[in-house]
């Protein structure tokens, strides 16, 4: 019976043991993970791929960041920048939620559904829109490094995106807005050059497509903390 009662004992003990240690590493890896913001529309959020938590390019970027990075995809669909775009972002529960996660890192993948003709008549308000947009993430108290990407190239005039627009009018005001905003610029266009096929209906990507864009934004933080060291 003693025998019993010691096994018994051992056992909750190792279990406890067991459970408190669990917790610890998960309470410690909260504090030490680098948070990563991912904003963006339906790009980002992983339209046309079958796993989206799996294969978006968030998610692929936190397997390439590793287990001491935390990466939260907050994409959402048809979402412009503009404020008076048809579906703004700015609107949206998921950008407060973004800002209440206190990120390190913010990568802002927007703009692309502001090509649409019917978000583009606004385009005298783009440049004000997305600054202070980069400024509410540059005022929250984890003061995050702040990356802000080049849109990928439309392919065909589907949902109403024009890559004309996006090529000759969206691109230079966000390499504007980065001058201005002292902010790490991300050009998603050119590696999406001439490869068609990772775009099946021409605006998303798919999973090889969507692995491409977290590998470039994976390159561009790490260079970022490289060259901070």
């Amino acid at each position: 019976m003693k025998s019993l009662s010691k096994k018994l004992s051992k056992m909750f003990f190792l279990f406890f043991f067991t459970l408190s240690f669990v917790s610890f590493a998960q309470e410690a890896k909260q504090i030490t993970s680098t948070k990563v913001a991912c904003i963006g529309n339906s790009i980002t959020f992983g339209s046309g791929i079958e796993d989206k938590v799996k294969d978006s390019y968030p998610s692929v970027l936190g397997r390439l960041l590793g287990d001491t990075y935390e990466v939260k995809n907050f994409g959402l669909s048809g979402r412009t920048m503009l404020r008076k775009g048809n579906r703004p972002y700015w609107n949206e529960p998921t950008f407060q939620e973004a800002l209440t996660y206190n990120p390190d890192i913010v990568i802002i993948k927007l703009g692309t559904n502001d090509s649409k003709p019917m978000n583009w008549q606004f385009k005298e308000n783009f440049e004000k829109d997305y600054g202070d947009f980069v400024d509410v993430f540059k005022n929250l108290p984890s003061k995050p490094k702040i990356f802000i990407c080049k849109p990928v190239p439309a392919f065909k005039v589907n949902f109403d995106i024009r890559d004309s627009i996006i090529v000759n009018d969206i691109i230079p005001m966000v390499e504007k807005i980065s001058k201005d905003k002292n902010v790490e610029i991300i050009d998603l266009y050119k590696p999406f050059e001439g490869k068609e096929i990772l775009l099946p209906d021409g605006i998303h990507p798919n999973e090889a497509g969507a692995a491409l864009m977290a590998k470039v934004i994976y390159k561009a933080i790490i260079e970022k903390e490289a060259a901070e060291k």
